[in-house]
């Protein structure tokens, strides 16, 4: 199973941020599953790729230390595909949704940890 996480601190209110990170992942043509005030989980399209190499992304966002200035959260893309190639699908997805994160115009980037 591939699995890639990433962790960021975004100068943005945790209002804010929820309602962006849905529209975000929407327009990379991601399907948004589910969300609640803490958790969205999207998932490719059935039909590009074999079954077994649909990308689920999972963002949690840490409401215990958010401020009004700033707000915490992880990334995880994952996969059942076996990560046998340094450049495999899930990775590829991960790089897209992680850059897309990062230089989003809705908030500021204060730090980026890939893991």
């Amino acid at each position: 199973m591939a699995r890639y996480t990433c962790s960021f601190v975004l100068s943005v209110s945790i209002d804010h941020l929820l309602p962006t990170l849905i529209d975000l992942l929407q327009s990379t043509g991601l399907n948004v599953q589910y969300h609640n005030a803490d958790y969205i989980m999207a998932r490719e399209f059935p039909g590009s790729v074999p079954f077994s190499k649909l990308v689920t992304v999972e963002l949690l966002i840490d409401k215990t230390t958010a401020t009004e200035t700033e707000t915490r959260m992880n990334l995880v893309a994952k996969n059942e595909e076996l990560p046998l190639q340094l450049e495999n699908h899930c990775q590829q997805v991960f790089q897209y949704i992680k850059q897309e994160i990062e230089a989003s115009r809705h908030w500021n980037l204060i730090e980026s940890i890939a893991g």
